[in-house]
C-alpha cells in the first residue's frame, strides 16, 4: 500500500468511525458536533488532494474500493475531475461519473481528413470525435499526458512530450523506430516584438498519419490549415503536410528578416547622422543586440529546418514530386543563409559605429574638462601667488578692495586670454586637417 493510500483510507475510516460514534449517542447538539467533525476530515483529505498529481489520484480510485472510491471522487474539486477521469479505466470511471467521459477541456486538439483534395478540420472535445475518423494529420496544441496517451493508445503509438525533446541527443532527434515510425522533433520560430524564440514541435509519422505536438501556437500552423483548407491539391499524403510545415517555416523565418533589415536600415540612417547622444546609443545598442538576437535565432532555426529535411531525404518515404519540393525548401535555406551572414556583418558595423559615436561624446567631455584645467591654471598660479605675503608687501598703501579687485580682473583676463587662444589653435588644426583630407 502506498503512503498516499494509506494516509486516505485512514482518514475515511476515520470519518466513518466518528459518524458511528454520533449517531450511537443521544447528544444535544449531535448535529454541531458532527459537523465540525466532519468538516476537520474533510479539510485534511483535500489538503492531501491537493499535493497529489492526477495520475497518483486517479491510481487511488482504481485500487480503492467501490465505497471508499465513491467518497473521494466527491471531495475531488470540481476543476481536477476531468483531469482525474483521463487516469481510470472506463469501468471504474461508469460507477464514480455515470456516463460522463473526459473532455479535451484546456488544450486544441484537431484532425484533418482529405475530402475532395482538401483538409477539413474536425475539433477533438472529447472520445467520441475519434471514433471512426481517418485523419491525415492529428495536431495537438497543449495536450496532457493522459490527453497525449488516449490519443496515441487510440492510434496504437506512443506520443511524446514536446517540452521534453530539449533533453534529447541531437543524433536522437530524428529516428525510425522498428515498425517504421518516424520521429521529427524540430525548432519553429516565433517571431514576437521584443521575445523571439524557437518552440519545439515533435513530429510523427505512423501509417500514413502526421501527428504534431507542441505546446505553443504557431503562426506557421495557422498558414498551413488556411491554406489545406481553402487550396484543392494543395496536399495529398501526410509528408505533404509535414513538407509543407516546413517550407512555411522558412517563408516566416524570410519575412522576419525583412523585417530586420527594416529596422537595421532605421537604426543606420541614425548612427549616420551628424551627432547622436549617449541616451540615442544606449537605445540604438539595445535596438541592435535584440535584431542580433533575432538573426541568431532565425539562423539556427533555417539550419535545424535543413537537418530534418536531409532526415527525410536519407529515410526515402517521399515521392519524385515530394523530393522537388524539398530541393527548393533546400535552396531557399541556401538563400537565407547568405542573407543572415550579410546582417552579422551589418549588425558588427552598425555596433562599432554607435559604439564609436560614444566614444567620441567621452572625448569630447574629456577634451572640455582639459581646456577647463589650462584656462585655470594660470588663474590657479596666480591665486597662489596672491595669498603669500609677498603681495599684501607689494600692495602695501594700496586699499586693499583696490588690490584685490584688480587681482582679480588680471587673473579674469589671462583666463579669457588663453581660452581665446586654445579655440584658436583648434580652429587652424581644424582647417589643416580639411585641408589634407581634401588633397
Amino acid at each position: 500500500m502506498t503512503p498516499a493510500l494509506e494516509k486516505v483510507t485512514d482518514l475515511l475510516k476515520k470519518q466513518r468511525r466518528v459518524e458511528d460514534m454520533v449517531h450511537s449517542q443521544n447528544l444535544p447538539r449531535q448535529a454541531i458536533v458532527e459537523t465540525l467533525v466532519q468538516r476537520q476530515h474533510l479539510a485534511e483529505l483535500h489538503k492531501l488532494l491537493a499535493q497529489l498529481p492526477a495520475g497518483e489520484i486517479g491510481s487511488l480510485l482504481e485500487v480503492m474500493p467501490v465505497e471508499d472510491a465513491k467518497l473521494l471522487w466527491a471531495q475531488i474539486p470540481a476543476g481536477r475531475q476531468n483531469d482525474v477521469l483521463w487516469e481510470i479505466s472506463d469501468a471504474r470511471r461508469e460507477l464514480l461519473a455515470g456516463d460522463r467521459e473526459p473532455a479535451f477541456d484546456d488544450s486544441q486538439m484537431n484532425a484533418f481528413v482529405l475530402v475532395e483534395g482538401r483538409l477539413r478540420q474536425i475539433p477533438i472535445e472529447g472520445r467520441k470525435n475519434l471514433e471512426g475518423v481517418k485523419p491525415l494529420w492529428i495536431d495537438l496544441l497543449g495536450a496532457s499526458q493522459a490527453e497525449r496517451s488516449y490519443v496515441g493508445a487510440h492510434f496504437g503509438l506512443t506520443l511524446p512530450d514536446p517540452d521534453a525533446v530539449t533533453d534529447l541527443e541531437a543524433s536522437s532527434r530524428y529516428l525510425i523506430e522498428e515498425n517504421g515510425e518516424i520521429h521529427l522533433h524540430s525548432n519553429f520560430l516565433l517571431d514576437r516584438e521584443g521575445n523571439s524564440r524557437s518552440v519545439s514541435v515533435a513530429f510523427v509519422l505512423h501509417q500514413g498519419i502526421l501527428f504534431s505536438l507542441r505546446n505553443e501556437e504557431l503562426p506557421v500552423f495557422r498558414l498551413q490549415r488556411r491554406r489545406a483548407r481553402t487550396q484543392p491539391g494543395y496536399v495529398s499524403d501526410c509528408t505533404d503536410v509535414l513538407l509543407d510545415l516546413y517550407g512555411a517555416d522558412v517563408e516566416y523565418s524570410a519575412d522576419s528578416l525583412e523585417d530586420i533589415y527594416a529596422t537595421l536600415g532605421n537604426v543606420g540612417r541614425q548612427v549616420l547622422s551628424e551627432s547622436i547622444s549617449d541616451k540615442e546609443a544606449a537605445a540604438i545598442l539595445g535596438d541592435i543586440a535584440e535584431e542580433e538576437d533575432l538573426n541568431g535565432r532565425i539562423r539556427g532555426n533555417i539550419l535545424d529546418t535543413q537537418r530534418a529535411i536531409n532526415f527525410l531525404i536519407r529515410s526515402k518515404i517521399m515521392s519524385p514530386a515530394q523530393q522537388e519540393d524539398t530541393k527548393q525548401i533546400l535552396r531557399n535555406i541556401d538563400s537565407l543563409n547568405s542573407h543572415t551572414s550579410f546582417l552579422f556583418d551589418k549588425i558588427n558595423f552598425l555596433m562599432d559605429a554607435t559604439i564609436g559615436f560614444i566614444n567620441i561624446n567621452q572625448n569630447r567631455r574629456i577634451n572640455q574638462l582639459t581646456v577647463l584645467g589650462v584656462v585655470f591654471t594660470p588663474i590657479n598660479i596666480l591665486a597662489g601667488m596672491g595669498g603669500m605675503s609677498e603681495f599684501s608687501m607689494m600692495t602695501q598703501g594700496i586699499p586693499w578692495p583696490l588690490a584685490y579687485g584688480g587681482f582679480i580682473v588680471g587673473a579674469g583676463l589671462i583666463g579669457v586670454t588663453t581660452y581665446l587662444g586654445l579655440r584658436h589653435l583648434e580652429g587652424r588644426n581644424t582647417k589643416v586637417k580639411k585641408v589634407a583630407l581634401a588633397k
